[in-house]
């Protein structure tokens, strides 16, 4: 009698039931943005890195040109600027600088949340920049109003504050700073205005520089308005101030 043989079971092709697929189409859309969240924070890591090295680098070399020199320079044809060290430059016109546009520089890291708050009451009628956020706009960044800017500027200031001294970031203000269209820097601005040189600035001659700021193309320093006289001489009296008071100590 012959033997029953029993026919071997066929094996099932494919995934097993109920067995999700790897690496399917389904898993595609997952992986894509995986890849592209990592090669952002890969980019935001470099630009940061990089972003300190310039930092550290800009402690001993001075900034070769601003975006906005470097735009206003393609637009007319060039700029009139010198850079100066902080010892080529008038005492007083570094009081009357910190006076007209941020009294209490010695006192914050950057960020003056007391200007903040006073600004955000008055419903943004007032400037709340720091001298410190304005080297930041200008060495670093570019001009305009977007919050992306200015979120990158607050995020920035603190890290120039870290590394900087105060005195070094007030040098590089008076030497970046826009005084007239195509004039960049106090050392320009006093012969351009007054045919001096910028350790040569009399007391008016600084106080009337500083108060064309941060409006300087609608204003003169050497023929100056009313509202420029006026403002001129309350910043005679804020850099007398801020010198008997201690609150230009960190740069004098």
């Amino acid at each position: 009698m012959a033997r029953k043989t029993s026919k071997p079971t066929p094996k099932t092709k494919g995934k097993t039931k109920g067995a999700k697929p790897k690496g399917g189409l389904l898993d595609m859309p997952a992986r894509f943005v995986r890849r592209v969240w990592r090669m952002m924070l890969k980019t935001v890591l470099v630009v940061v890195l990089l972003g300190v090295l310039v930092t550290f680098a800009y402690t001993v070399i001075n900034p070769p040109i601003t975006p906005y020199a470097f735009s206003e320079s393609r637009r007319l044809g060039g700029v009139n600027q010198t850079w100066v060290s902080m010892d080529d430059i008038a005492p007083v016109m570094a009081r009357a600088a910190v006076a007209a546009e941020d009294a209490n520089f010695c006192n914050h890291w950057g960020l003056d949340l007391q200007a903040i708050q006073t600004a955000f009451e008055a419903g943004g009628s007032r400037g709340a920049s720091t001298i410190s956020q304005q080297v930041v706009k200008n060495v670093f960044l570019w001009h305009g109003r977007s919050w992306f800017r200015k979120s990158l500027e607050a995020l920035m200031t603190p890290v120039v504050e870290a590394i900087w001294s105060k005195e070094r970031i007030l040098e590089v203000y008076l030497n970046v700073a826009e005084f007239d269209e195509g004039v960049f820097g106090v050392e320009a601005a006093a012969v351009h205005y007054f045919g001096v040189h910028a350790d040569q600035l009399s007391g008016t001659q600084a106080a009337r520089l500083a108060a064309i700021l941060p409006n300087p193309k609608n204003r003169s320093a050497s023929q100056p308005s009313t509202f420029v006289r006026n403002r001129a001489a309350g910043i005679v009296d804020g850099a007398a101030t801020i010198a008997a008071d201690g609150r230009a100590a960190c740069f004098q």
